[in-house]
Parts: structure tokens; sequence; C-alpha cells
């Protein structure tokens, strides 16, 4: 494993090298030949530049693509599908402003072909590279830290876990280190209360949780145990967005596993928090199905959706969609456009069926029975915010409602939330949380592509039918 000066060096000079290599060969009259073969490229012209013009698109290429690469450059500790994905990016990134520069600048311009050519070949080499000298996590639990947000129950986790650990990271470091606090001075806690400053943890304290991810590279870490007497807080789920980014392992304490999703799988006094309950196979095939599912419908349901906005339009005469923040994988807010289906209001927090909303609008009620006012949604699952199954996302304010009455909400947080889902396929909704978290866990635990396939048949056959009974 790459020290970090070492792994900034070598990727750097690798990416040099194989991004001028990619434009050096796109620009050979061979590839250029070979290019237009291609049905797709029979099109573009085949140019070949020489001597100061292509050392000018080499030079403007590297500028463009190493900005562009920059946050790869960081020695991060990746998992493979996702270091390919972000490199992937990154180049889109780069063509895309190769092709701006191009367009306002002649002078830098790269040949269209040369411009194909290039992207296609970096697309495929600097992927590679990244992976080949990436900071791959590790997989023996040798080095680990506890984070947490109450010194009493960091203590405990520490004294029963039989790995070594290298000290803890808390919400609350700066007033367990501050020597102002003498032995007898409480300290406060989240829920309100204090603890004795006694009950701090002899361990070394590595900082606040903000420190997280430096801690985990610097320290080369490759497990954390969360250490949260509180788990349903936003600190607990950045930490654990931080872990899964950084492909470190995120465990629990066995007598803690009940506050929050886990495998099951043990590791001695350890259990496995259910992060990615999917390989990474698993994840491209999902995601591709989503790709495909949301083009597809957008493609065909492009005509519906003329009628729609004509509908609502000589309904009330009000706006066509309606936007709301919704909540995201591990606490995050997304916006979410539907048709609008009601009378542009203030809205309660509280659920409220259909059947007893009287703000729905006349083409509301027939868009809600039919499913169609969620076509807009399609477009969210295009970028990524979304999947096609998943628990649903419920609104900001809903979900402050909800947790004030359901502590073990926040467990739908832990997947990617979805236009349909288990508890939709079963007439479930957010007017009864506590059926519905039980079918969320339900799916997250035991969800699969051919689950998630079987899900999304049984969504089109009810949406089938409840448009044919409407239309009787």
């Amino acid at each position: 494993m790459l020290s970090g000066w070492r792994y900034r060096l070598v990727s750097g000079v690798g990416a040099t090298a194989l991004a001028a290599g990619s434009v050096a060969a796109a620009n050979h009259p061979i590839a250029q030949r070979l290019a237009v073969v291609v049905p797709v490229f029979d099109r573009l012209p085949s140019t070949t530049l020489s001597n100061g013009d292509l050392s000018l698109a080499i030079a403007t290429t590297l500028f463009v693509v190493l900005g562009a690469l920059v946050p790869l450059f960081k020695p991060r500790p990746r998992r493979v599908l996702d270091t390919i994905l972000l490199v992937e990016k990154r180049v889109a990134l780069a063509a895309v402003a190769l092709a701006a520069v191009g367009y306002f600048d002649y002078t830098y311009r790269l040949p269209r072909t040369t411009l194909v050519l290039t992207t296609i070949g970096m697309g495929v080499v600097l992927p590679a590279w990244f992976v080949a000298i990436r900071r791959s996590p590790r997989v023996d639990p040798e080095r680990t830290v506890v984070v947490g947000d109450d010194p009493e129950t960091i203590t405990e986790v520490i004294r029963e876990t039989e790995v070594p650990v290298e000290g803890y990271i808390s919400s609350f470091a700066s007033r367990f280190r501050d020597p102002s606090h003498g032995s007898e001075t409480p300290i406060a806690t989240p829920d309100g209360g204090t603890v004795s400053a006694d009950s701090i943890p002899e361990e070394e304290c590595l900082g606040g949780l903000a420190r997280l991810e430096d801690v985990l590279v610097e320290r080369d870490i490759d497990t954390v145990v969360f250490a949260f007497e509180f788990p349903d807080q936003e600190e607990f789920f950045g930490s654990l967005d931080t872990c899964h980014r950084m492909g470190v392992n995120a465990k629990v304490h066995h007598r803690h596993a009940d506050t929050v999703l886990t495998t099951g799988l043990e590791t001695g006094e350890l259990v496995d928090i259910d992060v990615e309950p999917w390989e990474w196979r698993s994840h491209v095939l999902k995601r591709a199905f989503d790709i495909v599912f949301a083009l597809t419908g957008l493609l065909f349901l492009a005509p519906i959706m003329l009628l729609i906005a004509a509908a609502i339009k000589i309904d009330d005469g009000g706006p066509i969609l309606y936007a709301q923040r919704r909540t995201a994988e591990f606490g995050d807010t997304f916006t979410v456009y539907k048709f609008r289906t009601m009378v542009p209001e203030g809205e309660s927090p509280a659920p409220v069926d259909d059947e007893e909303n009287d703000r729905i609008t006349r083409v509301g009620r027939v868009l809600r029975k039919t499913h169609l006012d969620e076509i807009p949604q399609l477009l969210t699952i295009l970028g990524g915010r979304m999947s096609v199954v998943g628990p649903r996302a419920a609104w900001v304010e809903e979900e402050v409602a909800i947790e004030s009455e359901l502590n073990s909400w926040r467990q739908r947080w832990f997947v990617k939330p979805g236009l349909t889902g288990l508890a939709q396929i079963q007439g479930v909704t957010s007017t009864d949380p506590d059926e519905k978290l039980r079918y969320d866990v339900a799916y997250i635990r035991n969800q699969s592509f051919w689950f998630d396939l079987r899900i999304v048949l049984r969504q089109l056959w009810m949406a089938f039918t409840d448009a044919l009974s409407v239309l009787r």
C-alpha cells in the first residue's frame, strides 16, 4: 500500500501518462480509420493533428483531465466499484469540459473523432489504473476505533471489545479533553443529562466526529465500532455514511445490536452493521435496472404526461408539478417532484388517508388512484437519488412527526428510498408507521434483484387493475 505522498505522485504521473497516451492513440491515423468503420462514428470526420497542434491538444487535455481527477489523487481507501464509478464520472466531466473549450475557442479544439476516442480510451484505462493503485480496505480486524456520543457507552464497548482499539472518536471530544474540567466536574450528554468526568475513557481521544475521515486515513483504520447511546441521531448516520464511502467495516457491540440494522454476523462481541447487504455486482444490476426502467417509462409515458399537465391546468389553473423535500439514505434530503393532486395550501405533517383528505382535486383523485402522479419521480430515479424499489421516502416534516412516536423509524435510512416497496404492494402507508416500518425493515434485510423484480411486477399489476377500475 502506497503512503500519502507516494500515492499522490504515482497516481498523478500515471494519470498524466494515460491521458496523454489516450490522445496520442486517438489521433493516430489507424485509429481514425477504424473509428469511421463503426456505424455510430461513420459520420464523424477523420482528422489527425500534427506537431504543435497535437502538443497543444495534449496539453489542454491534461489540464482539464487532471483538474477533474483531483479527488482521485487523495489517498482514500475505496471499494473497487466506488473507484470505477468515481473515475467514470470524472472522465465524463472532463469530456464535457473539453467539448465546451472547443466550442468557445477553436484553437484549443480537439477534433470530434479524437475527442470521442480519447474519452473512450480514458474511460477504460483510467479506472483500471486507479483500481490497481487504490488503497483497498483492510480485511483483517487489526486497527479499530470506537465512535460514539456518550462516554459511559464508549467505555463499556472498549472494555468488552476483544479486538485492539486505537482510540475513540466522540461528538463531545472537546469536552472530554478540556483540562479545565476537573474530576468532579460533570459533563453534559446528548439527552440533557450529565456524567462524571471520571467516566471518560482512558484510551486516546482521536478527536471529534468532524475528524473521522482523517483519522480513518491517517491511522489506516479498517474497523469502526459504534457506541452510540442514541443511534437515531444524525451523527450516527453521518458516521455510518463516512464508513460506507471509505470502505471501512462498520460494527456494533452485540448488546446494542437491537437498536440498528445488523447482518447478524458476529465477530466475537461485535456484529456487522447492515450497510451494504448487496455485493457490488448486484448494485450494478440494480442501478442498471433503475436507469432502464426510468428511461423506458419516460419515453412511453411522455404523451400521457402532456395530457396530465393539460388536465391539471384546465381543472384549477394551478401549478402542474408539486415539489417536496424528502429524506434519503443516511438522513440526507432531496427534492422530489410529482404531478400536483391537491390544492396548493399549507400541509399538515400528520399522515392522512386519501378518502379523508378534502384538499385533493378532481384530477388529483384520478391521478392518485392510477398512480400517474408519480411519473415525474422517474427523473429523480434517473438522477440516482431514488431507486425503483426501496422504502418509500417520507417528507421531512412527516419524518419528524413519526419519529416523535416511533424511535426506530430511522432504521429505514439504511438504504436508498424507492418509488415503490414491500410496504406499498401490501397497501401499508405512513398512517400506520409501525406496520410500515416492519415491512421496510423486512425488505432491507431480504433485498435482492429478484425480490425487487417481483415487487415491481406486483406494483405494475396493481397499477393496471387500479386504472381499469377507474375506467369502469
